[in-house]
């Protein structure tokens, strides 16, 4: 028995294409989706200098340095004012002081000569000193103006001059106290060195001398630890008083809470900064002091007393000038790691990038009644009978 109908491919019914012939199948439709797709990531907003999202090492650099550039007006205006203060005064004072030490010793006579020179250099020395406290004051309150310009462009304000004032003023008084209690801390634990040091050399023999020089170099060591050590716990007390607005204790508390548990990260943090900035400032201000150096000498090669004096004094002015500027730069990037830092661990400790978000998305929506999200309960209460100091920037 036989078929004799003819060899068809498969398929060829459905596809019914004649006999013989293969034909593709026909295209089937796609299921149909249930249900919405999940929506794809996006970053966190970036509204201004940083974005709102718990912050690296490369984004606390490159931030540190767009803080001049985001604000540049006030904050180096600041900045210049601030530091040319402190240099001024302190080169006039210095300067004063010098002069008439060295006048009254040349004028001296001879059985008074040791008495007077001893009395200057003590007097240069109490100057100098006081030329230092007066350069951390002025550091200190550029640091705290400078994070609240961290603090406000984080969440995309920009302020000017008198916005940062006015956000600054009722603040300055504990800055310059907290500046002034850390100098006070630094010169006692050097006095306490200096102080053991001097009663082991006042043995006489070898033995004191010898413990005595032990003694200074053990303890500069153990000063210059226990300062790096208390100074990365307490580096963002500026920013707890002029940000939170908080009391210098709790300032003190909140800074060493923050940092806890991130020690070595802010030490790195702040050490890289601070070896940066002062690399930089170095290869910058060190072309600057050499041509101050030889410039009277190439200005004047005939040797004028009258002539290299004056070129000597136009020099040095324009060198201290040049040294102020890039000092103020330097000094505006160097305060802006501790409030980037101060923000980055309250948003990895208390989720703060979500309250800088719904300020953000309340402001840029015209809902100003968003209370300030930088403001904690300690800092509300502190601060509950004061009007917003950011109501006139």
């Amino acid at each position: 028995m036989s078929d004799n109908s003819p060899w068809q491919s498969p398929d060829s019914s459905a596809n019914n294409s004649g006999p013989g012939i293969y034909a593709p199948p026909a295209a089937t439709t796609p299921a149909p989706q249930y249900g919405t797709p999940a929506p794809s990531w996006t970053p966190p907003p970036k509204p201004g200098l940083i974005p709102l999202r718990p912050l690296g090492l490369g984004t606390i650099l490159s931030a540190s340095f767009m803080v001049l550039r985001r604000n540049p007006r006030p904050i180096f205006g600041l900045a210049l004012l601030i530091m040319g203060i402190v240099t001024v005064a302190s080169l006039i004072l210095v300067g004063i002081v010098t002069f008439s030490g060295i006048d009254r010793s040349l004028s001296a006579s001879a059985e008074d000569a040791a008495t007077i020179e001893a009395g200057a250099i003590v007097g240069v020395a109490l100057t100098a000193l006081f030329a230092v406290a007066l350069s951390v004051v002025g550091a200190s309150i550029l640091q705290g103006i400078v994070s609240l310009e961290v603090a406000r462009g984080a969440v995309g304000e920009r302020l000017r001059l008198r916005g940062l004032w006015n956000a600054a003023k009722g603040r300055l008084w504990a800055l310059i106290g907290w500046s002034a209690l850390v100098a006070i801390a630094t010169l006692m634990l050097f006095a306490i060195v200096a102080l053991v040091a001097a009663l082991l050399f006042a043995l006489g023999d070898t033995a004191g001398i010898v413990s005595g020089v032990l003694a200074v170099i053990f303890g500069i060591l153990v000063s210059v630890a226990l300062m790096v050590w208390l100074g990365t716990f307490f580096a963002l007390v500026p920013s707890a008083l002029m940000i939170e607005r908080l009391p210098l204790l709790r300032a003190i508390g909140r800074s060493w809470s923050l940092v806890s548990g991130s020690f070595w990260r802010t030490f790195g943090i702040l050490a890289l900064i601070t070896v940066i900035v002062q690399v930089v400032s170095s290869v910058v201000t060190a072309p600057v002091s050499f041509i101050g150096g030889i410039g009277s000498t190439l200005l004047d090669p005939t040797g004028n007393a009258q002539v290299s004096s004056g070129l000597f004094i136009a020099l040095y002015i324009v060198t201290v000038i040049i040294t102020v500027g890039i000092s103020a730069v330097m000094i505006v990037i160097q305060s802006a790691a501790p409030a980037l830092l101060y923000v980055d661990q309250r948003m990895r400790k208390e989720g703060f990038d979500l309250e800088l978000t719904r300020f953000v998305e309340a402001r840029q929506a015209g809902d100003a009644s968003v209370a300030d999200p930088y403001l904690t309960v300690d800092s509300k209460a502190a601060r509950s009978s004061q009007p917003s100091p950011y109501s006139a920037s």
